[in-house]
């Protein structure tokens, strides 16, 4: 016999409260890499420090693949509430290292230490959330929701990315360089601090779904076996998890260095246009997301991947000969509504396609090793090649290879019936792509 759901409010607010503190966190501490150089890596070289910082910066994007898999078969093994519990956890205690951080003028080396320590423990937070998060999202949702609730997930990742730019400008804009440099900088860390207690209450309170409970046979999850029986579904989720991260980073991380190096923009130009269209698009990924169970993810992802590629020659084009925030504004809008088309579908597209046994797994897997070798490596790649080459259009060239090859990969999906239940023996009844493609080991 199984206990009585949880409200759906209750698994909606456990699955994305951290992802969105998360993301939260991650991009609030690149907005403030400039102040936080200052305090805990100073040199006589301003370059140096900056370097520094952002190589700290990156120190999440290494630990982030492998603690994803550890954590994500954690999640397949013992249990979605026992691994969102314990990402949630990691993650407070790593915004309150940088929150109450002594800098490096009271204790020397020490203070280095203690950022480069919170954000490995970021990194491991961060790459065990989405796996286990969007998998208690898609196994809750009653047949033909899955699609509006895995859309929830992206919708958090909006939250957390809107809050911290809306911080950013907020910081810039109320306080002094000097209040900023001295004290306010811990300002968005100390608000981290005030809701995360709340997200770890939630997710030590709710229930295992259902369908994990009766899947699960307690054997050790295989990484070999997800290789050699999964090839097809590997492929469709690397794909589609490469085109939305290279998408985010370009058009969100990449964008305020575009706008004023390349654009001769003013500094707060990006940040305003951030806070509209993110806002925007965080508004529009649910109904994406619902749409998709009506007439199906496929289409909605296809169409959407299309008209990017189709269009993003053109806008860039018009921008690099027009600059102005209006025309940045104008192209981000358009940009954000088809993101939103993106972003609404897929996480319950790449949730079904794994069985409930290894979906935690499967999915930590692909999004955080893209999210690693690509995503996080985008501003940096984009920066070079900009400055190397003198081409405006190299975002463009950038996202439309990737932009082609999420709608490829479409081809090779075979959609699940979105009404039907995810069953006890959905390790073979689940959608995979076309078989021609596929390989299946009995």
């Amino acid at each position: 016999m199984y206990k009585k759901k949880d409200a759906p409010w209750k698994t909606v607010v456990a699955s994305t409260i951290g992802n969105a503190l998360e993301w939260y966190d991650f991009l609030i501490y690149g907005y403030l890499s400039v102040v936080i150089a200052k305090q805990f890596f100073p040199t006589d070289d301003p370059v140096t420090s900056m370097l520094l910082t952002t190589a700290t910066f990156g120190v999440g994007f290494i630990i982030r693949p492998i603690a994803g898999i550890v954590i994500g078969m954690y999640a397949d093994r013992v249990g979605r509430k026992a691994a969102l519990s314990f990402v949630i956890f990691l993650m407070l205690i790593s915004t309150a290292m940088l929150a109450f951080s002594p800098t490096y003028k009271q204790v020397g080396i020490l203070a280095p230490i203690i950022v480069v320590c919170s954000r490995i423990l970021q990194g491991i937070s961060v790459g065990g959330e989405f796996g286990s998060a969007t998998a208690l999202l898609i196994e809750y949702a009653p047949p033909g929701r899955r699609g509006f609730y895995g859309s929830w997930q992206m919708f958090a990742q909006s939250i957390g990315v809107f809050m911290s730019t809306l911080m950013g400008a907020v910081l810039t804009s109320v306080f002094t360089a000097e209040a900023l440099s001295s004290w306010a900088w811990r300002l968005p860390f100390l608000f981290g601090l005030v809701i995360g207690p709340i997200g770890f209450y939630i997710r030590r309170n709710i229930q295992e779904p259902d369908v994990f409970v009766r899947a699960n046979k307690a054997k050790t999850v295989s990484i070999k076996e997800i290789f050699s029986r999964y090839p097809a579904e590997l492929f469709v989720s690397f794909a589609l998890g490469a085109v939305t991260n290279i998408m985010v980073y370009v058009l969100i991380a990449y964008l305020p260095i575009y706008a004023v190096q390349s654009l001769n923009l003013p500094l707060n130009a990006p940040f305003t246009v951030l806070t509209v269209t993110l806002a925007v698009r965080m508004v529009l990924v649910p109904l994406f997301g619902h749409l998709s169970d009506k007439i199906g993810r496929k289409i909605i992802m296809g169409t959407a991947l299309t008209l990017f590629a189709l269009s993003i020659y053109p806008a860039f084009m018009w921008l690099t000969n027009h600059p102005s925030m209006s025309g940045l504004m104008a192209i981000e809008l358009v940009f954000a509504l088809l993101m939103a088309a993106t972003l609404g579908p897929v996480s319950a597209t790449l949730a079904e396609l794994f069985p409930t046994s290894i979906r935690s797994t499967g999915l930590s897997l692909t999004y955080n090793l893209t999210a690693s070798l690509l995503g996080g490596f985008t501003p940096f790649m984009l920066t070079w090649l900009v400055a190397r080459t003198g081409d405006k259009l190299m975002p463009a060239h950038y996202l439309v290879g990737f932009l082609v090859l999420g709608a490829v990969s479409l081809l090779f999906y075979k959609e699940r019936d979105t009404q039907a239940a995810l069953t006890d023996d959905d390790n073979e009844t689940l959608a995979a792509p076309d078989t021609s493609f596929s390989v299946r080991v009995n």
